[in-house]
Formats: structure tokens, sequence, C-alpha cells
């Protein structure tokens, strides 16, 4: 879930859907509680400090367990001294100074993007499961296209017997329909998860026959090669970050469930501490992560807010994955 927060009367409204998803999510009260400040903290913040921004209200289960995610990104000044600002009292409005140390004290995984004139970002993560999944951390934002209730963007990640394995997904067009195509493509990623990233995709293509389709790519980490393994069909951006480059991988043109798309695995090695970054076209594919100094050693889900921020088009379905090494 995206909030806009632009007006005092959105913070209130940002409190109460952070709570309601705490609670549809079965946390406890003590939980919802300290979501419920986070939320306040955050959206104050945003209306106070910047030209509006955004909360984006989400959940998590990475690397290190599962709970409740909030992150809140605005295009305002920017921190000149972050650390500073993290100290209680100090406020640049004549407010208390208390928002980003209430945010850390509540959250158990807090982090922070700020650069002057590069705006904000700051992740809250609240747990409610200690249950690991697997090595990697990872961020994500969604949105529908405007207006709709639904997004025909969808992504999900597990761990295959060859390594962790991501899918993301644009369906064709936005809407309910598209938001079908993505879930059935989800579904089958689930049940064909331990097939090689090709065979994995040929299935898909079957399996969305029935619905308007969409593009779609498969991620995998092959850990013993040291090599990315990724098959795309359609306008899914996928690139890898190691060592200071990114190297953009290759999706083939089609759409994944008609015609005959041409399905080809490609591999690309890697050294030393690694990223990738997914997208679909609902975002410019025109970002460069150096632009953003300090960015690319930040949490995920700072570096998918920052991206998200600065290059969803909002005239379709909007989708960023981050997965990092952690």
């Amino acid at each position: 879930m995206i909030l806009e927060v632009r007006e005092q009367s959105q913070i209130a409204a940002a409190r109460r859907a952070a709570v309601d998803t705490a609670r549809a999510q079965g946390a406890d009260e003590t939980t919802s509680a300290r979501l419920a400040i986070v939320a306040s903290e955050m959206a104050t913040n945003l209306f106070k400090h910047a030209p509006g921004g955004r909360m984006v209200i989400s959940s998590y289960h990475d690397t290190s367990g599962s709970g409740l995610e909030l992150l809140s990104i605005d295009n305002g000044e920017g921190i000149a001294d972050v650390g500073r600002a993290m100290a209680d009292g100090y406020s640049t409005v004549g407010t208390a100074g208390s928002g980003l140390g209430a945010i850390r004290r509540q959250a158990d995984q807090f982090a922070i993007f700020s650069r002057p004139s590069q705006g904000t970002a700051v992740l809250a993560r609240i747990a409610v499961k200690q249950d690991p999944l697997g090595s990697m951390a990872i961020g994500a934002v969604i949105a529908p296209y405007p207006g709709e209730k639904v997004s025909g963007d969808a992504w999900d990640y597990a761990l295959s017997k060859d390594g962790p394995t991501w899918i993301v997904v644009d369906g064709s067009g936005h809407g309910p329909t598209a938001h079908l195509a993505a879930n059935t493509a989800v579904r089958l990623f689930q049940d064909n998860i331990h097939e090689s990233p090709g065979r994995l995709m040929e299935l898909l293509h079957k399996g969305l026959s029935h619905t308007r389709g969409g593009a779609v790519a498969v991620a995998r980490i092959d850990r013993g090669a040291k090599l990315v393994r990724y098959v795309g069909v359609g306008n899914i951006i996928g690139a890898l970050a190691s060592n200071g480059t990114v190297k953009h991988m290759v999706s083939h043109n089609g759409i994944t469930g008609m015609g005959q798309p041409r399905i080809r695995e490609f591999t690309y090695p890697y050294e030393g501490p690694l990223a990738i970054i997914m997208h679909s076209d609902g975002l410019s594919a025109k970002w460069d992560i150096n632009a953003y100094p300090g960015l690319s050693r930040s949490h995920p889900s700072l570096i998918a807010g920052i991206l998200f921020r600065d290059f969803w088009r909002g005239r379709d379905d909007g989708l960023i994955v981050v997965a990092q090494e952690n």
C-alpha cells in the first residue's frame, strides 16, 4: 500500500492504515501500537520537512525474518547531518525533535538514506516472526495504475534446490485482468520452483495461455558457479550490481502466454557482494545507482524506494524489487 502525505489530515490516515495492515497480518496489540507510532512520526516528518511524500506499508520475509515494513520517501532538501538529526531534541522546525529517534527506538530494523538535494528515505521494520528465509535481504515497492485498486505487477521469491530465485511479472494492461495474470504466474512459479529458469519460463508461458499474459523475468543465483541465471520475456528490466559496476541483463521481446516468444537463459558471472535489481516498465530504465553516493551500500528497501520515487512514470503499474546478499 502506498499513501500520499501532503496534508496534516493524512497523518492520521497513515496511522490507521498501518494499524489496519498490522491487524490483517495477525500482529498483536503491542506490535500494532509500535507500528502506529512509527507511522505517525514518519507521516509527520513528511508533512513538516518535505513538500509531501509517500509512505509505503508492506510486509517482508527475508533473511531477517518476517514482519511489517514502513518506508517513507520524499523529494525534500535532504539531511546534511544524519547523525545530528537522529538525536532527540534536534529540530529544524521548532518541534520537540524526537521523530527519527522515536522511529529508531520502535523499529527492530532501522535504516536511512539522505543526501542534500537528493531527499530522504527512512525504513522501519517491526518483526512478527523470527523465521529467516535464505541469506538475502529483499526490498520492494509496488503501486497500481493510478485509480486502480489492484496492481497488474507482482513478484515473488523462493529457495530452489539450486539457489535463491525471483520472479517479476507485469501483466498485460492493468486492473483486475492484469492482476489475475500476474498472480497466476506467481502461483506457477511456486509450483515449479525447482525447475531450471529456462524450463520454468516454458511452464509459465504454457500456464498463462488462458490469461492475457504479460512480461515475465526469472533470476536465480548459482553460488557454486558464481553466476546469475536469467530468463526474461517482455519489458522487465533486470540488472546485476557487483563491485561498483551495474550490468543489465537481457530480456527477449514478446508476451509470456501468447505467441511463440524466444525463451533463452543467459548467465552473468559476478564477484564480491551482489545485488539484483528487477523492475517493470512502469519505471524508466534510465537510472544510475552511482548518481546517489552511498545508496548501493544501503538496505535494499531504501534502494527500491529511491529508484521508485525518481523513476516511476505514474501512468502504469509500477514495481521494483532489490535483493542483496546479506
